[in-house]
């Protein structure tokens, strides 16, 4: 697998998914989906700050198609999970909620884990190990600060809202500039919520902006002691034009994780399953398929096939060229 060998992933067919609701410890509801048959090996998709599951819609279809149990969930204060009453969020909330999810789906499960939520994946990983192999989307226990910046910006604008779907779609479309459609209206009912004032506000808790830039640093030196205690099999799927990782955050976290894959997506910015889903999906569909042929009791007793981690451990690292940098 490398940067080069990732090949388009054709899109398929939604495939009948159902929703559930899972209560968190404190009582917050998190709203969990489902594709495909719920007996198949599970991954469970955890998006990153101020998304919604749906940005899994289509890798989520993809991988169930092939006889996967897909499953993305709401964090809590997201979408239709629901929001803590007294506003309160912090970060071990979040790292509880994803090992309920892992462990709800029955087995234990892949994770595919976006921004957050690939943060959230590897202190679950480092504290409770529910998971058989992490898939981190363009983050490193490090990040750029000025792109975490730029997003929490974005965030924080129009307190109000906005007062058409054209009016937010202007505001995404200039977020983005890179990508060339705008967003259609039904994609963006995922995305905001009416309030009583009919004014169309981002579906998740704005109270969670206070929680997004609290400790850190302490919570990046964390996650990097964190992230080398982590012996599963792992893959780190990188955007060439993000500004959130970097070379040298790449370089870091494959020197705390050497038995770690890299492969970047040299088209893509931070929101690599937005801006590549086909190639990101196929990417994934290679990494948990070769888990699944590893798994498979071997016909040939004198075959030693390596296993995931020492196979990666001897794999190149592809790091993002830094002349493709935006």
């Amino acid at each position: 697998m490398g940067t080069t060998a990732a090949k388009p992933y054709a899109s398929p067919a939604p495939i009948a998914q159902r929703v559930e609701a899972l209560v968190a410890q404190d009582d917050v509801t998190l709203a969990i989906e489902h594709f495909g048959d719920v007996s198949a090996p599970a991954v469970v998709f955890a998006h990153g700050f101020g998304q919604t599951r749906h940005a899994w819609d289509g890798a989520a279809n993809a991988l169930a198609r092939v006889g996967w149990h897909a499953i993305t969930a709401d964090a809590r204060g997201h979408g239709d999970s629901s929001r803590r009453s007294d506003g309160n969020y912090h970060y071990d909330q979040f790292v509880d909620d994803l090992v309920r999810i892992a462990r709800n789906s029955g087995e234990t499960p892949v994770l595919v884990g976006a921004s957050m939520g690939g943060l959230l994946g590897l202190a679950a990983q480092a504290l409770h190990a529910p998971f058989r192999a992490l898939v981190l989307v363009d983050i490193t226990p490090r990040w750029e600060t000025a792109g975490v910046e730029r997003i929490l910006a974005f965030m924080r604008a129009h307190p109000q809202g906005f007062a058409s779907y054209d009016e937010a779609a202007d505001e995404i479309a200039s977020h983005l500039p890179h990508r060339t459609g705008r967003k259609s209206e039904a994609s963006l009912r995922q995305l905001l919520v009416r309030d009583d004032r009919g004014r169309l506000r981002w579906h998740w808790d704005p109270r969670m902006l206070d929680f997004a830039t609290r400790d850190s640093n302490r919570l990046q030196r964390d996650l990097l002691v964190a992230a080398a205690t982590i012996r599963v099999p792992v893959l780190l799927v990188s955007g060439a034009r993000s500004d959130v990782v970097s070379t040298e955050t790449i370089a870091e976290f494959l020197a705390h994780v050497p038995h770690a894959h890299h492969v970047c997506l040299p088209d893509a910015t931070h929101m690599v399953a937005g801006d590549a889903n086909d190639t990101f999906t196929r990417v994934v569909l290679e990494f948990v398929q070769t888990l699944e042929s590893e798994a498979a009791p071997s016909t040939d007793r004198h075959s030693e096939q390596p296993r995931s981690d020492e196979r990666h451990s001897r794999a190149a690292h592809t790091l993002c060229p830094p002349e493709v940098k935006s």
